[in-house]
């Protein structure tokens, strides 16, 4: 499967019609000499009919028949060729209309050939032919060579395109597994906690206990609710809502929490993140710290999540790195570092 890609973009494709019609314009010469011939007047006739024809079939290769150059081109080459008898030399006037219709119409490999074929045909000129002026070749390299460059150009812009597309494909990708892993990593977490304390309450204090499985419903339907937002790119962190969370989580893992600041005191551009910055570290804290207690601080530089647990040991997980991912992505820094005793999460945002 490719990815898609969307139509180039350069406007010397786009209105590439336009521009061709713009250039029609130094058909004039070979229009002088088919009326200055010394010919009968149908032959005169006839040639400015082929030049006409000739003309409005360069048009109709940039637009209706886009899809149809090779035809485009072969009645381009029988009209000139009619035309060549009255107009002598000047015909190869015609030859920067048929590389640039090459150059820009035809698919990859045929357009390189081809448009090198009518490179070579103006040096001709080279011959010192009686009436024809030398190194004509000249005037009409730099046209032909330009439609070369232009399809180089656009050949390169569809393949940034291309990888444009792909890339953000693989960024979407990887979000969609960071914001699901949060979420589920979350709220498996507080699930998990809940309903060990509703096992250890149900005999002791079956209201308690009934309470708390009334919250993990709660819960499980939140979960489920935010996976599918998530999932459809529309779920965005609340500070305010996780600020108010992380108590609730930690209390149920018998965890106490002193928060310092308020969500007034960060920079409202980073609150979306500081909220996921939040979550993961709570879920972190439930999960392998084995703490008492956990000091949230809040600051217009951003959040430090500190906790008196065992400590950090081991490689860093899923949760972590997509954590420092996305810190990173927003030019900032997060630090994990050992808080004697326990463990520090700080982010530090510009």
């Amino acid at each position: 499967m490719t990815d898609p890609v969307e139509p180039p973009s350069s406007p010397w494709v786009k209105w590439g019609w336009a521009f061709a019609s713009i250039w029609l314009v130094f058909l004039v010469y070979p229009v002088i000499e088919a009326v200055t011939a010394d010919v009968p007047v149908p032959a005169k006739v006839f040639a400015l009919a082929c030049i006409a024809g000739f003309a409005v079939v360069n048009v109709l290769g940039y637009s209706w028949w886009e899809d149809k150059v090779w035809l485009a081109l072969l009645l381009m080459m029988a009209l000139a060729l009619a035309a060549t008898p009255v107009i002598g030399m000047d015909a190869i006037g015609f030859t920067p209309y048929l590389a640039m219709l090459s150059a820009l119409g035809l698919p990859d490999p045929w357009w390189k050939w081809a448009t090198g074929f009518w490179l070579l045909v103006p040096t001709v000129s080279l011959l010192d032919l009686e009436g024809f002026p030398p190194f004509f070749f000249l005037m009409v390299w730099p046209v032909m060579i330009g439609g070369a460059i232009l399809r180089v150009f656009n050949e390169r812009e569809v393949e940034a395109d291309r990888a444009r597309n792909h890339f953000a494909m693989v960024a979407e990708r990887e979000r969609v597994a960071r914001d699901v892993h949060d979420v589920l990593g979350h709220s498996l977490t507080a699930l998990s906690v809940k309903a060990e304390l509703a096992a250890r309450l149900v005999d002791v204090d079956p209201a308690r206990a009934k309470e708390e499985l009334e919250s993990i419903q709660a819960t499980a339907r939140q979960a489920l609710a935010e996976v599918r937002a998530t999932v459809g790119g529309l779920r965005a962190g609340n500070l305010e809502a996780e600020l108010a969370a992380a108590p609730l989580v930690l209390a149920d893992a018998g965890i106490a929490t002193t928060v310092h600041g308020a969500v007034a005191d960060t920079d409202p551009r980073h609150r979306t993140l500081l909220a996921w910055v939040l979550r993961e570290a709570v879920t972190n804290v439930v999960r392998h710290a084995r703490a008492g207690s956990v000091v949230i601080e809040l600051g217009p530089r951003g959040i430090s999540v500190t906790d008196d647990g065992a400590g950090v040991s081991g490689p860093e997980g899923n949760g972590l790195r997509g954590m420092r991912e996305r810190v990173a992505g927003a030019g900032g820094s997060l630090d994990v570092t050992p808080a004697a005793p326990g463990t520090r999460v700080e982010v530090a945002l510009p």
